[in-house]
C-alpha cells in the first residue's frame, strides 16, 4: 500500500473508531435498558472527547489523524495538506463515519426495539439542535469550529513531549462540548454527522423516525466555514 493510501485508510480506520465510542456513549446515555441511561450531558462530553483522543491515536500511527473533513480542508488551506488528498480523505471519513454508526447499531442491537423515542434514536446517530433557529444554529457551528480548529493550530505550533499533543485535543473536545455543545450537540464535523445521518437512514430501525435531512446541511457546511475563518484568523496571529 503506498504512502498516500495509508493515510486514507488511517482517516477511514480513524473515523469509525472516533464514531464507535462517540456515538457510542450517545446509545449508552440514549436508549432504554442501558446501563448508563439518562446519565447526563458530562458523560456524553467526556466520551466524546476520549473518542477523539483514542481515534487520533490509533490513526496518528500513520497519517495526520484529521478525521473531520473541516479540519482537512483548514490544513489544506493552511499548505500543511496536498490538495490531492483532500477529497480521498473527506471520503474516507464519511465512509468511516457510516461504518462506525453501524458498529454502534450491532453493539446495541436489542435496544433499538425497546426504545420508542425517536429523537433519541436519531440523536444517538446524529446532532440536532436544542431549539430550532438555523441562522443560530449555523453560527453556533461556526463558534464550535472556529475555536477547534485554532486549537488545533496552536496545538500544531507548541512543543509536547512525544505522544502527548493527543491529550491536549481530547481536553479541546472536551471544553467544546461543554461549554458550546448544548445548543446544537456540537457536531464540528461534517464527517462525524453526515456519516452516521446516513447510516441512521439506511439500518432497519423499528422505532425509528426521519433523519431530519432539513437540518441536515448545517453541522455540513457551518463547520467548514468555522474552520476557515480559524485559518485566517491564526494567519494574522501567528
Amino acid at each position: 500500500m503506498s504512502a498516500e493510501m495509508t493515510q486514507i485508510f488511517s482517516e477511514f480506520i480513524g473515523t469509525a473508531i472516533l464514531i464507535l465510542l462517540g456515538d457510542g456513549v450517545c446509545a449508552a446515555v440514549n436508549l432504554n435498558k442501558s446501563k448508563a441511561q439518562n446519565s447526563g450531558w458530562i458523560v456524553i462530553a467526556f466520551g466524546w472527547a476520549l473518542a477523539v483522543t483514542i481515534a487520533v491515536f490509533v490513526a496518528g500511527l500513520n497519517g495526520p489523524a484529521h478525521l473531520n473533513p473541516a479540519v482537512t480542508i483548514a490544513m489544506a488551506m493552511t499548505g500543511n495538506l496536498s490538495p490531492s488528498l483532500v477529497l480521498p480523505f473527506i471520503i474516507a471519513q464519511v465512509l468511516g463515519g457510516i461504518v462506525g454508526a453501524i458498529l454502534v447499531w450491532l453493539a446495541y442491537l436489542p435496544h433499538w426495539d425497546v426504545t420508542t423515542d425517536k429523537g433519541a434514536i436519531l440523536g444517538t446517530f446524529a446532532t440536532g439542535p436544542a431549539i430550532r433557529h438555523y441562522p443560530a444554529n449555523f453560527i453556533s457551528e461556526v463558534i464550535g469550529t472556529f475555536v477547534l480548529v485554532t486549537g488545533l493550530l496552536a496545538i500544531g505550533a507548541n512543543k509536547f513531549a512525544e505522544g502527548s499533543n493527543v491529550f491536549a485535543v481530547g481536553g479541546l473536545i472536551l471544553a467544546i462540548g461543554l461549554s458550546l455543545g448544548g445548543t446544537t450537540g456540537y457536531a464540528i464535523n461534517p464527517a462525524r454527522d453526515l456519516g452516521p445521518r446516513i447510516a441512521h437512514f439506511i439500518l432497519p430501525m423499528k422505532n425509528k423516525g426521519d433523519s431530519d435531512w432539513a437540518y441536515s446541511w448545517i453541522p455540513v457546511i457551518a463547520p467548514i466555514v468555522g474552520g476557515g475563518l480559524a485559518v485566517a484568523l491564526f494567519s494574522l496571529i501567528k
